[in-house]
C-alpha cells in the first residue's frame, strides 16, 4: 500500500509545481506588461508637456533646443485617472529671447538652461490625447542664470571684468584719466524691478590713486556708466523674476509663477 501511495503522490506535486510556475510567470509577464505601458503613457504625456512649452517659446518670438520633460511619480497611471501630477520637470536649454524696447547693448538674452518644477498639475486624459482643453499648473518656480560676459556686454563698458565674492557682485576695471591709470573696483547692489534686473554701483574707488576730488569725479561718472536695467524677456510659463544672487559663473535668476495654463492664448 506504501508504494502505491507514493506513485499516486509524485505526479501531483510535479502538477502542483507546474501550475505555480505557470503562475509565477503570468503575474511577471502582467507585471512587465504593466510597466511597460505605464513608462509608455509617461512618456507620450511627457511629450505632449514638451509641445506645449515649444509652442509657448516660439509665441514669444524666442528659440530654444527641444524641452526635456520629467514626470515625477509612480505609477504615473494612476496619475492620469486622477488627472492631476505630483510634479513634473522641465529643462528649456539654450533659450534665445528677444529684448524690446531696450536701452541696452543687446537685443537679445541668452539663457544656458531654464531649469523648471511645476507642482499641482492638472490636465484630463481627453486633453493629454487630443491636445486640446486645459493643462493648469498650481505653482512653478524655476532658476536660470546669466553669465558675466553676457552682463558685461548689456552693460556695454570695455574693459570690465565682474566677479562674486561672499554673495556680493564685484566689478573691477582699468581706465585712463588725466593721463593716469586708475584701477577701479566696486560692489553693485542687485535689485528687482518691474520683472527686470536693476545693477548699480557704488562705492566704486581707485586702488593705486588717494582720495582726491579731480579723480574722485571721474570714477564717479564712470560709476554711473555701469548702472544698467537688465530686461529680463518673456519666458515659459508665465515665470517672473523673484531674486538674483551673484554666483561664480554669473548672476542667478530665481523665477515663480502660479496658476498657469499651458493651453491659453499667448502664455
Amino acid at each position: 500500500m506504501a508504494e502505491v501511495y507514493e506513485n499516486d503522490q509524485r505526479p501531483r506535486r510535479r502538477r502542483g509545481r507546474g501550475l505555480l510556475i505557470i503562475l509565477v510567470v503570468l503575474l511577471l509577464i502582467l507585471f512587465g506588461g504593466l510597466v511597460v505601458l505605464d513608462r509608455y503613457g509617461a512618456s507620450f504625456a511627457e511629450g505632449v508637456i514638451a509641445d506645449k512649452v515649444t509652442e509657448q517659446i516660439r509665441q514669444q518670438k524666442a528659440s530654444s533646443d527641444t524641452p526635456q520633460v520629467d514626470i515625477a511619480g509612480t505609477p504615473f497611471l494612476t496619475q492620469v485617472v486622477r488627472g492631476e501630477y505630483q510634479e513634473i520637470h522641465i529643462q528649456v536649454p539654450n533659450l534665445s529671447a528677444p529684448i524690446e524696447n531696450s536701452k541696452v547693448a543687446a537685443d537679445k538674452i541668452n539663457l544656458a538652461l531654464v531649469d523648471i518644477h511645476a507642482q499641482d498639475v492638472k490636465a484630463s486624459l481627453d486633453t493629454l490625447r487630443s491636445g486640446t482643453g486645459d493643462v493648469v499648473v498650481g505653482t512653478v518656480t524655476g532658476t536660470s542664470t546669466i553669465d558675466y560676459p553676457q552682463l558685461i556686454t548689456l552693460i556695454g563698458q570695455k574693459g570690465l571684468q565682474l566677479s562674486a565674492k561672499d554673495g556680493k557682485l564685484l566689478g573691477a576695471a582699468s581706465v585712463t584719466a588725466l593721463g593716469q591709470q586708475l584701477d577701479l573696483t566696486g560692489t553693485a547692489k542687485l535689485t528687482v524691478v518691474n520683472g527686470g534686473i536693476q545693477v548699480r554701483f557704488a562705492d566704486v574707488k581707485a586702488t593705486n590713486l588717494p582720495d582726491v576730488p579731480v579723480f574722485q569725479n571721474f570714477i564717479n561718472s564712470y560709476a554711473a556708466k555701469l548702472a544698467v536695467d537688465v530686461p529680463v524677456p518673456a519666458l515659459p510659463l508665465q515665470l517672473k523674476v523673484q531674486s538674483v544672487t551673484p554666483q561664480a559663473d554669473g548672476l542667478q535668476v530665481t523665477l515663480a509663477a502660479s496658476d498657469v495654463n499651458l493651453n491659453a492664448a499667448g502664455v
